[in-house]
């Protein structure tokens, strides 16, 4: 079995000894006690554990880790600076795009991730880079809502 001793994660290098086989999900929450990225079907259904990869959304349940030693991690975790939310949680509070909150993490990942290549987006680009998310409470007006909203923080940051 090969072995994992050093993964980049949230922009940080950090070392651990952990099987290559083992899921990207189960070392963000078990090893390195990330746990804001959630287990849901285990089976990439239902986007609940989508990460980063690279800065591509990706179902971490379906991806070893040994697969993932050379490349950039982000997590939910990963997005704040300091005590400060990144605009795109600000605007999921803002708007309560969340009523459990169990899919929140991957739905803002998945939100992130579009924003990152299409910084103001349609309603329809937003649902379609959702496709594969599921929210089981059916929060999806306010989560579209949310992710227009954090674009467009987003853009008055920037100017």
């Amino acid at each position: 079995m090969s072995r994992v001793t050093e993964l980049s994660v949230n922009g940080k290098s950090l070392h651990l000894d952990v099987d290559g086989e083992q899921t990207l999900l189960s070392v963000l929450r078990d090893e390195l006690d990330l746990t804001g990225t959630k287990y849901g079907c285990g089976e990439g259904q239902c986007g609940a554990c989508t990460v980063l990869l690279d800065g591509v959304a990706t179902r971490s349940c379906q991806v070893t880790i040994g697969s993932v030693a050379r490349k950039k991690v982000t997590t939910i975790e990963g997005l704040a600076k300091g005590d400060t939310l990144h605009p795109l949680q600000q605007a999921f509070l803002d708007v309560e795009a969340m009523q459990c909150a169990f899919c929140t993490s991957g739905m803002i990942m998945a939100g992130y991730a579009l924003l990152q290549r299409k910084p103001n987006p349609s309603d329809d680009e937003i649902m379609r880079s959702l496709n594969g998310n599921v929210c089981r409470c059916g929060t999806y007006p306010r989560i579209v809502t949310a992710i227009r909203q954090g674009a467009k923080m987003l853009q008055g940051a920037t100017k």
